[in-house]
């Protein structure tokens, strides 16, 4: 009876899914979509939220003791993806390559930044990754870049602690 119960019980992630709601709350603010002009669409919404979980996964790698907790946020991160593909109507037999997909974008977008922020010109990766190669406006570009490095800062600033603990700067 254990061994049923552990195959279909949910594996425990600690804090990570309230921090992941606090990452996909800031990903959804509206700001993002209308001062910043990220297409308010399924891409738009997945990259903008992959932005933010990027930055703080980028502030949880400076810590190796953060290692667990930053796989479990990334579970987390997967298992939405997945539930989300399923309530849009992708079926079974190729949900697991479109989670795949998306786990190479988060990837990709790892990198991206991490070498954008340590070089200072974040606007390219801004370009290819959160508006995929299709330039705003210079004013939606630049309040998104500010934004999010208010939250780089932010996040620089704030405890790893803090973030293991399920809260979000």
């Amino acid at each position: 009876m254990r061994l049923l119960k552990r195959l279909f019980q949910a594996p425990d992630r600690g804090a990570a899914p309230m921090l992941y709601a606090g990452i996909v709350a800031r990903g959804r603010e509206a700001h993002w979509y209308e001062a910043g002009q990220v297409p308010d669409t399924i891409d738009g919404r997945f990259d903008m939220i992959a932005a933010v979980l990027s930055l703080v996964l980028l502030r949880l790698e400076q810590d190796p003791q953060a290692v667990p907790f930053s796989t479990h946020l990334t579970e987390v991160f997967i298992d939405d993806m997945d539930g989300q593909l399923r309530q849009i109507g992708i079926g079974d037999i190729v949900v697991g390559k479109h989670v795949g997909k998306m786990m190479g974008m988060l990837g990709g977008r790892l990198g991206a930044y991490r070498e954008a922020l340590a070089a200072g010109g974040f606007d390219e990766a801004l370009v290819r990754n959160l508006y995929r190669g299709e330039a705003p406006a210079p004013a939606a570009l630049a309040h998104v870049e500010t934004e999010l490095r208010a939250l780089h800062a932010g996040l620089a600033g704030t405890p790893v602690a803090t973030l293991i603990g399920g809260a979000l700067a």
